[in-house]
Parts: structure tokens; sequence; C-alpha cells
């Protein structure tokens, strides 16, 4: 059922270097996608998004300053304090570990610390969207109006880590008031997608594809999709290949300024010593708004040959021409750092590539029309200008011949927008942008598989016999209900009948099943856990503790049945697998069960429909039956939950 009519729409995109913050105030009546441009530091001035940063004093847990407030001079060369920023990717437990590995000395010793970075930053995050937006609402106060908040996650986030997330922004304050509800909406690439094609519908034509790059400050998020409904006033887009991204973006161009810089410096210490350690001043010069700002121009038509890059506390009498300092400055060609753009430039081309060789073998024949550029690394003119001359100008890709080079309206803002516009486009036409999308991985469960000495998966298997009925089964065999790459919606989830029995006495009404998950394609999916990629997801655990007890059936209960005297409950688990993240929802009866949680989901660590098949249970027992284009002809039976 749909809820209330929201009276404010939150769309908010945390960046690795910038975090963005949309909303529509539906309140006074208006569905035009707006931004907050003031933040604490700037005064009066308009600035679209706010830096990801945080300083603490030493040896505090509470941040002196974040945003615009933290990049003041007095925050930036404190001694006495730690400054933290480009933490956003460290929430994944693989990005970490690799971080921790690579430069422990500055690396987060744990999640924890991670987690703690991640609390205080919306924590803060909140309560100035609440002082900003407060006053707009119309005759309803902040607590008691209806507030929807919607949160993008990039793409090479498992469904773990952004379950973690979601603790951490409802922990922050978000969704704390009764009216207000969080949920975490699109991937950021696909996010960019709907922007897009609300803002400049008229470029696309019907069946267009169009690819989208979203290159922000951490990852880079692509998302193929192609384009439907144009003769309409609601266009709709479908995803034509699972989403994917990698960790490519302009906070590696700042890193590898700063190592440059660096081993300049030290050159120049070597000779003549500098008033701070060369690794303070490199740090400082990265972040100063001199390199900052030509690094955002880099490319443009007024770009100078050369750039300078002040020193902080040289003198300027301080001479070294070796290095390419004099008065006070650095000096740096635009060569040099073209090529520390052409890093990254060169891992976004093949990953575009990567995408459209995948595109040619799933939908030969089909062309890519428009690549379409978001977020800030795709704001870069020198960015646009390589990937037009790869891929328009150079046309070596057999599916993107005559592929345009796009840029997304307000690129830096096209996620926190397209989160906000996805969610108008629903309450008013009743259907999102995004009509299907394909699923990121498979997901299944761990059951038993009834022993058939001719099945050659069964041999050296572990074998159970049940007790109920003699039969020997194979242990920790798989049953697939989605595959990646088929197409999903949440319009749509995917449903499991479930029968259990239960003798009379037996006070248990919780009962677990194991959702395992895999990222191979299809044909390599393994049939067991012993095999392939796969891995448990989570563990959920059913409480029919609410359901109405009348509604069980009894089975052999009249006095002359030689069989077991038992109960059997029917129920049914429904799987919304979103862009990011899978949920999960119990029904009885034709009814989702009201409880606040129904359903218990234990996430595990990282490492409808049609299927092709209908899966049936009894008493834990699924009978699997092959359809007839997988050429099976006998029931396979197994158990949804481990003996």
């Amino acid at each position: 059922m749909e809820q209330r009519r929201p009276d404010l729409i939150i769309g908010i995109d945390f960046g690795m270097t910038a975090t963005g913050v949309s909303y529509a105030n539906l309140s006074i009546g208006s569905e035009y996608v707006r931004w907050i441009q003031k933040w604490p530091g700037r005064g009066q001035a308009n600035e679209n998004k706010v830096p990801t940063i945080l300083v603490y004093p030493n040896h505090t847990q509470t941040p002196s300053s974040w945003g615009f407030l933290s990049e003041t001079a007095t925050e930036q060369n404190a001694g006495d304090k730690d400054y933290k920023d480009w933490f956003k990717t460290f929430l994944d437990p693989s990005r970490l570990g690799q971080k921790q590995a690579e430069d422990p000395a500055y690396s987060p010793r744990s999640m924890e610390e991670v987690e703690r970075l991640y609390d205080d930053y919306h924590r803060l995050l909140y309560k100035h969207i609440e002082f900003r937006l407060s006053t707009e609402l119309f005759r309803t106060p902040w607590h008691n109006a209806f507030i929807e908040f919607i949160f993008s996650v990039p793409t090479t986030w498992p469904p773990q880590v952004v379950e973690r997330y979601r603790s951490i922004v409802e922990r922050a304050g978000f969704a704390q008031c009764r009216n207000h509800t969080l949920s975490i909406g699109l991937t950021e690439a696909e996010a960019a997608a709907v922007h897009t094609s609300l803002e400049a519908a008229g470029i696309f034509q019907e069946n267009d594809i169009l690819l989208v790059c979203d290159a922000g400050g951490g990852t880079t998020d692509l998302s193929v999709l192609s384009v439907s409904d144009t003769r309409t006033d609601a266009l709709s887009l479908q995803q034509l290949d699972v989403v994917f991204g990698a960790t490519i973006g302009s906070a590696a161009i700042d890193y590898d300024f700063e190592s440059y810089a660096r081993s300049r410096l030290e050159l120049a210490h070597l000779t003549s010593p500098l008033p701070m350690s060369p690794e303070e001043i490199a740090w400082e010069m990265m972040k100063s708004r001199d390199f900052q700002n030509t690094k955002c121009e880099h490319g443009g038509p007024d770009e100078a040959p050369i750039f300078s890059v002040p020193i902080p506390k040289l003198d300027p009498a301080y001479v070294n021409h070796t290095v390419g300092i004099e008065y006070g400055e650095m000096k740096f060609t635009r060569e040099e750092l073209q090529r520390l753009f052409d890093k990254q430039v060169q891992k976004l081309v093949g990953l575009i590539n990567s995408q459209l060789q995948t595109m040619q073998k799933k939908h030969p024949g089909q062309q890519v029309n428009h690549l379409v550029l978001a977020g800030g690394l795709g704001h870069s003119p020198y960015v646009q200008d390589r990937l037009r001359a790869h891929f328009v100008d150079g046309g070596g890709n057999p599916n993107a011949r005559n592929v345009q080079v796009r840029i997304a309206p307000d690129p830096q803002l096209a996620v926190c927008k397209g989160l906000v516009g996805d969610r108008l486009r629903r309450l008013k036409a009743g259907k999102p942008v995004l009509k299907w999308r394909c699923c990121r991985a498979s997901y299944g469960t761990i059951c038993k598989e009834l022993y058939n000495k001719d099945n050659p998966q069964h041999i050296g298997r572990s074998m159970y016999k049940d007790p109920l009925n003699g039969k020997l089964y194979v242990t920790q065999s798989i049953a697939w209900f989605i595959k990646k790459g088929k197409p999903v919606t949440l319009d749509e989830p995917i449903t499991h009948s479930f029968h259990r029995k239960m003798t009379p006495g037996d006070p248990r009404r919780a009962f677990p099943t194991s959702i395992v998950e895999s990222s191979a394609d299809e044909q390599f999916l393994p049939h067991h856990m012993d095999a392939g990629d796969a891995h448990i997801l989570c563990e959920i655990e059913s409480d029919l503790s609410t359901a109405d007890e009348s509604k069980f059936k009894e089975k052999n209960r009249h006095f002359w049945s030689l069989r077991t005297h038992y109960f059997q409950i029917d129920y049914e688990v429904k799987v919304l697998i979103g862009p990011a993240d899978v949920r999960f929802e119990l029904w009885f009866n034709g009814q989702k069960l009201s409880k606040d949680q129904p359903i218990k989901v234990d996430w595990q660590a990282p490492p409808v429909v049609e299927l092709p098949a209908s899966i049936q249970r009894e008493d834990g027992i699924l009978e699997l039956h092959s359809s007839p284009a997988s050429g099976g002809s006998k029931p396979v039976e197994i158990n949804g939950s481990q003996p």
C-alpha cells in the first residue's frame, strides 16, 4: 500500500570528497528539485556540495569541525588535531584491508574507527539538513512532518556493506522521528541516468541505448540502459546489463599530485631545509584552492601552460630552480598535471571498453548511442575531451560506432537530484523511471537434495538419512531462485512458499534459512557449497509467533492413522532485490506480518520474475521441478534447512 504523500523528499549523495543534498518540498505544492547551497563556513557564498571532511582534536572522539569549517588554516595546520578525509571507500572491509596493507600509517586502524567517522559526519550532516529545511515546511514542524530520506550507494558495495551503511545513517538521526523514513535508493550511476533522462529527455529517441558513467571522487560507476516511452510524458529506462564500478576518481589525482610534490620537496629539503616537513607541505599544497581550482579547470580553453602552487610558510626569498621553487611557490607544467589525469583516464577508458565488450556479447547488433558523463571527474573538460577522442573520433568499438558523449545536466548534482526525481515520478505516474534492472548477483538457498546414484553431482558428497521418510539426501546443495543478469524490480518481489512440519507441543515459531550469493555468470553457478564462489550472504529467521495458529494445517490427526501426527505451517518469504540491497518480507495466510521485525537478518561478512523452474516446499522439503527446456523429468527433493 502506498504511504501518505510526503511533505519533503530528500536525496543524499555521500561522496568521497564532497556530499550533495537535494530536495523537493511537496508541503508547499512544489515538485521542483532544489539543493542545499548554504553550508557552515561559507557565509553567504553558494556551494553545491559540502566537503566530506572531519577534524578531531588529539585524544578525543568528538570532532571540532566538519565540511568547510575544516578547511580553515587553523584546522588544517593545527599540530594538535587530526584531519580525516577520503574515508568513504573504507566502509567496505576489502578496501580497508587493502589500504591498511599499502599505507598502514595513514589508514584507519579498524572498522570501528571507520564507522565512527561515518557516524560523526552523518550526524552533523543531519543537523544541518534539519536546520536548513525545517523552516521551509508549510505549517508542519520538522518532527511531525512526513519526510523521506533517500541515499545512493556505489555499485562496488556488496549488500552487507549497504546494510552497515543503513544502520549508520539510522544512528545518525535519519528516520528517528515517527513520520521520517529512510531508504537506499538507486546506485550512483542509475541515479545519474534518471536525472539525465528527466532533465534532458529531448536528446533521446525510442530504443536509444545510453551508457552512463558517474565518475566521482573515489569511485566510478557504469550502467547501460535502453530508453522507452519517449512519446509520453513519462520516459522510462530499462537496464541491459549488470551495473558495476571501480575505484577510479579525482581523489587519486590529488593523491598522485601530493606524492609528486613531496618528491620534489624532499630534494629541496636536502639542499636547504624547508619550514615544515616535505610531507606536511605536500599535503597542504594538494588541499590548497590554487591546486584544486587548477585541477578542475584542466583542459579548459583558458588554461595556462604553467601554474604555481604556494608553499605554506616559505620565505619568498627561498629559491631552488632545480625543483621549480621561486617566490615562495612551486611551478608545474600543464603536461605534468596531464600525466596525473591520464592515469585515471586510461583506467576509465578500460572500464568503459570492458562494459562495451560485455554488451557486445549479450546484445550483439545493438549500438550504444550516448555516453553520458556525470560526477566531479566526469565534469572535467580534459576527461570529456579524452573520452570524445577515444570513443567518438577513434571509432574503435563495433557497438558504439555513432556514440555521442553527453554531459549530464548539473553533473556534480546528478546523483542526489536523480534520487529525488525518481521518487517524484513514482508519486506522479505510479511507476519509477527505471522500470527494470539486471540482478547484480545470483541468490539462492542452502538445501538438501534427494540422493541419486546416477547424478554425477552427488558423487563423493555428504549424505543424510531423513528419519521421517527413510530417504537419503546429499547436503549443502544450492537452489538458485534468481540468477545474475535476470531482470528484477521492487514492484514484483520473488516469492518462496515454505511448508514446515511441527509436532503438537513444539514451541518453535522461528525458522532459519541460509541465503547464498554468487557473482559467477549463470553457466558457471555451483551446484553445491563446496564448489565455485558461492558464499552465505545472510541467515534469515522467519518469526511466526504472531501468526494465527488456527490457520495451521493439522495432519494425520485421526486415531487410525499410522503416521506421525503433526501441524503444517504454510508461509511465504518475499525477496525484494533493490539497486544495491536485498530485503525480505514475511507473509502468512495472504497477509504481510505487521511485527516490526518478522524476519531477522544476520548479514555475513563479504568474501515476479520468471524462474527456470517452479519450487514447492514441504516440511523444509523443496521439490525442484525441472522445466521442459532443461530436459529434466524427475522431481528433485531438497530441504530448505540444513539438518
